[in-house]
């Protein structure tokens, strides 16, 4: 179910990089596409952090 939403949803970058009207919506096409795996990874970095952290306290 959540992969054919997946591929649904899935958004061709290079074709709205080819039709963008100036660079400043290619910059945000590309920080649009980065950011949810900036977040994760901080995310993931945050958990590690206070589950080594709760280790160490113990």
């Amino acid at each position: 179910m959540a992969l054919h939403l997946l591929i649904l949803l899935q958004i061709n970058v290079e074709e709205k990089i080819k039709t963008a009207p100036n660079n400043a919506y290619v910059i945000g096409v590309w920080i649009g596409n980065i950011l949810p795996f900036v977040i994760l990874v901080g995310l993931a970095y945050w958990m590690y952090s206070k589950a080594k952290n709760r280790r160490l306290d113990e």
